[in-house]
């Protein structure tokens, strides 16, 4: 009986002094087959790898290299001392900020001048693509593509120099109807200029991935539609809008990323003393405080809550589409 005893036991020692090198045989076998499958991946597709490798080393070096730098918002800069020599404060410069009296007005403006772009500017080229598409003539449908694209290609500076002039009292195209009022100096109408001027200048351009979009329906069913009695607008909601929702839904995903993000120059160049409660959003702030002021550590602070934001704002934008529509970009 004793020995039936240690004779279980020792076979138990030897399945157990066994299992790890069962188990570490099989991590070698994984190891060596992702090492296959990679080296069979790239033997083949290593043209395709090399063609994108400068757009990589571009990526590394100017968006993720600089992310050396965040470490700032936690630190007091020291010049001296470089990006990581200053003093830990921890969470100070966030405090600070959301302790500031400015934090409510600056969140609020950027809300608002963001939102409405994003709003405005995803509906406008949806609208004028299903309607370009609706143009028959080859010819007239490419004129009117390339007007409506064109203002794309006009530079901020360009933007808002042509705002000022229309918008001067007394003297501008649209400012002389106004009389003596000075409407980019009425902090409650700057955002409609901005959304207004925004959606002009990039509908036309932001409607072409709708438009290349329609390009790819089957022919057979306006036809078929056709036949069944549908008019334009018929065709428009039971054939054009179910092609391009698909793209509709990974666009507003990406916009969604954005939402805190509006852009510098123009809100920077249209701003002056008189609007100026209206129209100070986070990154004018941002580049006050830091640039201006040399409030470095404060500023990276600023501009790392408002990354943050807009990149809690993409994951629930994505996460809402994939449950709701099965659209998501991961």
């Amino acid at each position: 009986m004793a020995s039936a005893t240690r004779g279980v036991h020792s076979a138990q020692d030897l399945s157990s002094a066994s299992q790890p090198s069962r188990q570490a045989g099989d991590n070698t076998a994984q190891r060596s087959s992702l090492m296959a499958r990679i080296r069979f991946h790239l033997s083949r597709y290593w043209q395709l790898w090399l063609m994108s490798l400068p757009a990589m080393i571009f990526i590394g070096l100017f968006a993720y290299v600089p992310m050396y730098g965040i470490q700032l918002a936690f630190r007091e800069f020291v010049p001296r001392a470089g990006l990581s020599g200053g003093k830990f404060v921890g969470f100070k410069y966030f405090n600070q900020f959301f302790k500031s009296p400015q934090f409510d007005d600056l969140i609020i403006n950027t809300i608002r001048v963001s939102l409405g772009t994003l709003v405005l500017g995803f509906i406008a080229p949806i609208i004028l693509a299903l309607l370009i598409n609706q143009i028959a003539g080859k010819r007239t449908k490419s004129f009117v593509q390339t007007i409506t694209y064109m203002p794309h290609f006009i530079s901020t500076v360009v933007i808002v120099s042509m705002i000022n002039i229309f918008l001067a009292p007394n003297s501008g195209m649209i400012g002389r109807f106004l009389g003596e009022t000075n409407i980019l100096g009425n902090p409650d109408a700057f955002a409609p200029i901005y959304w207004i001027t925004e959606v002009w200048q990039h509908c036309g351009w932001n409607s072409i991935i709708y438009l290349a979009a329609l390009a790819g329906v089957d022919t057979s069913l306006y036809e078929a539609a056709k036949m069944d009695g549908a008019g334009r607008l018929q065709l428009i909601r039971y054939v054009d809008i179910p092609t391009i929702l698909p793209t509709c839904g990974i666009l507003l995903i990406l916009n969604m990323g954005s939402v805190l993000g509006v852009g510098f120059e123009k809100v920077y160049l249209m701003q002056n003393s008189l609007n100026l409660s209206g129209s100070e959003v986070l990154s004018t702030f941002v580049y006050k405080m830091g640039l201006v002021s040399n409030q470095y550590s404060y500023s990276t602070a600023i501009n790392l809550f408002n990354t943050v934001i807009n990149f809690v704002f993409l994951i629930v934008a994505n996460q809402v589409a994939k449950r709701a529509s099965n659209t998501s970009i991961f």
